[in-house]
């Protein structure tokens, strides 16, 4: 059996990563399964997050990797929606995901969008406060190799979700 595809989608937030995520599940050509920080930070208890919310949020993105790594070997085509932090609790994260999914074939897509325009999304949103974006740019991991990079400050979710399809598939 072939493996799924992963392709995870790099991006602070508001920077455009869950629109596009609902663009590729919106497409008859293609089918994906989608994990996401959002998700899997879900599972954990709110008393846990508020005790030590790096330890919890770590654990479980690298459960994340895990499941993403048994959707491909299954054979189904995966999104990751979620942010590479260089942070104590998960260094080095970069190299971990390579690490899990190094016998799967996946692609890094950056989801790219200038911070103040993740500012005004911030504020627009109303569920992240404004410089949520910037902290977590500060966090990111660098020397990233991505495959891809979408600017959804020029490009609609659809065409980013357009992009992605074309150039990787």
């Amino acid at each position: 059996m072939d493996k799924g595809r992963i392709i995870f989608l790099n991006g602070v937030t508001s920077a455009g990563k869950t629109s596009i995520v609902e663009a590729l599940q919106e497409r008859d050509d293609i089918f994906f399964y989608v994990v996401a920080n959002d998700l899997f930070q879900e599972m954990i208890g709110d008393k846990y997050l508020r005790e030590n919310y790096w330890k919890y949020l770590s654990e479980v993105i690298i459960m994340m990797y895990h499941a993403a790594k048994l959707y491909s070997d299954m054979g189904k085509n995966i999104l990751i929606d979620g942010i590479l932090v260089e942070r104590e609790e998960i260094t080095p994260h970069y190299q971990q995901l390579l690490e899990i999914l190094k016998n799967n074939p996946l692609d890094l897509v950056e989801v790219y969008c200038p911070l103040d325009v993740c500012r005004k999304r911030n504020i627009m949103r109303g569920d992240r406060y404004e410089s949520q974006s910037d902290e977590q740019h500060e966090l990111m991991a660098k020397n990233i190799e991505y495959t891809l990079r979408v600017d959804t400050s020029l490009f609609s979710a659809d065409e980013c979700a357009d992009i992605i399809v074309k150039k990787l598939f």
